[in-house]
């Protein structure tokens, strides 16, 4: 009976990130702990690997691929769309994100009969404005909702055509062969917004020039008014519109002085990259990784190892660097549970994109099948308002 006692005890204490690997049907990918995974999958222009790993009580990263038809109409075009939605404050924004941002995409699609940056544009543009309506709804019984944001990272692969679009710091890498030495060298497709670095901190200098502390150097991080690393999101009212930068807001988010126009902008940087035969994967990560591997550290170990399970490898990576840098077993970080362990690595989502010359030279007209698949993690009801983090975390936005 002692026995029987103490394994009781034993399953309580066990951290719930060991205590479950199972697959799950409804995404195609498998849960071991706090990583989700799916090793391998076929998209319209090739293979695929995603995965995700849960740092926060709630889980930030939102991601998604969807591949296939890529408008309303069955007349196309097709080809592959991915998603990398980094929140911050809470998962509000990023899963409305997952929810909306691709069915604007395909109505704009629609509307103008085929792919192009405007479509894109515009498909950011009504996401940012259908957030707003929902924080101005909820802003009377959930306040807070109005600190909470996303990076958004997409790569909408159309006709031969990368388009890669990016508010925020997630990051997009295409891996190309060189002929004469056999290398794959790394080369970065997005613009990052975070003031950490020089130009965006000049750039909202240039924006407002008429507050000096637009951008603060705050516990050696530069930060947005002293709040927030990154200058452009989806979300962040409370950065945008002045009527929601007061009371019942906490305080930690309220401005002193009020301010005139948006303090953060939700237009994306967009680039368009014709693919080349030697034009081999693209890496989309949020930061999370990023801050663990180089470009072109990640560039190697996708091209060093087999496809299958390439996500997964770089996420793993990213933590076995995180616990060497707090001195600690890799082992030992995979015990620690959600929400504590936000204090060693950020969440992480990587999906890998493979880009097969064969299928990229069929016509966007080609019809394939429509697939559709979204990052997992502990899920929790879709209601749930996260207590909402201080964005002066470590490592936060």
């Amino acid at each position: 009976m002692l026995s029987g006692l103490m394994n009781l005890l034993r399953a309580c204490f066990l951290p719930r990130s060991d205590r479950h690997v199972h697959t799950s049907s409804e995404t195609g990918g498998r849960q071991d702990g706090l990583l989700w995974y799916k090793d391998s999958g076929q998209h319209f222009n090739g293979e695929f690997s995603m995965a995700v790993v849960q740092a926060n009580n709630l889980l930030e990263d939102q991601s998604q691929l969807e591949s296939g038809c890529l408008s309303l109409h069955e007349s196309g075009p097709y080809g592959t769309f991915v998603g990398v939605y980094d929140g911050h404050g809470g998962p509000e924004t990023s899963r409305y994100i997952n929810d909306h941002l691709f069915q604007h995409l395909k109505r704009f699609t629609s509307e103008q009969q085929g792919m192009s940056v405007d479509v894109i544009r515009k498909a950011y543009q009504a996401t940012e404005e259908g957030f707003l309506s929902l924080v101005t709804k909820q802003w009377p019984m959930k306040p807070q909702i109005a600190a909470v944001g996303s990076c958004c990272l997409v790569g909408v692969i159309c006709n031969g055509t990368l388009y890669v679009a990016n508010l925020g710091d997630s990051r997009a890498v295409l891996g190309r062969a060189v002929k004469a030495t056999g290398e794959v060298l790394a080369i970065q497709l997005s613009a990052e917004h975070n003031v950490c670095i020089e130009s965006v901190r000049r750039e909202m200098q240039s924006l407002h020039p008429d507050d000096s502390q637009i951008v603060v150097l705050k516990h050696n991080v530069w930060r947005v008014k002293g709040l927030i690393q990154i200058s452009r999101s989806i979300g962040d009212v409370y950065l945008k519109k002045a009527e929601f930068n007061r009371e019942p807001l906490y305080p930690k988010f309220r401005l002193r002085e009020p301010f005139r126009k948006p303090i953060l902008s939700a237009d994306p940087s967009i680039s368009m990259h014709e693919l080349q035969p030697h034009d081999q994967f693209v890496i989309f990560a949020s930061d999370g990784l990023w801050e663990h591997l180089s470009n072109q550290e990640a560039v190697n170990i996708v091209q060093n190892h087999p496809r299958s399970g390439s996500a997964k490898r770089l996420v793993k990576t990213a933590l076995q660097e995180a616990a060497k840098k707090r001195e600690m077993r890799y082992s030992d970080l995979k015990k620690i549970d959600r929400g504590v362990r936000r204090h060693f690595h950020d969440d992480i989502t990587v999906i890998v994109v493979f880009l097969d010359s064969n299928l990229m030279s069929r016509a966007s007209s080609a019809k394939g099948p429509n697939l559709s698949i979204r990052g997992g993690g502990v899920n929790f009801p879709p209601n749930i308002l996260a207590p909402c983090a201080t964005p002066t975390e470590p490592g936060g936005t």
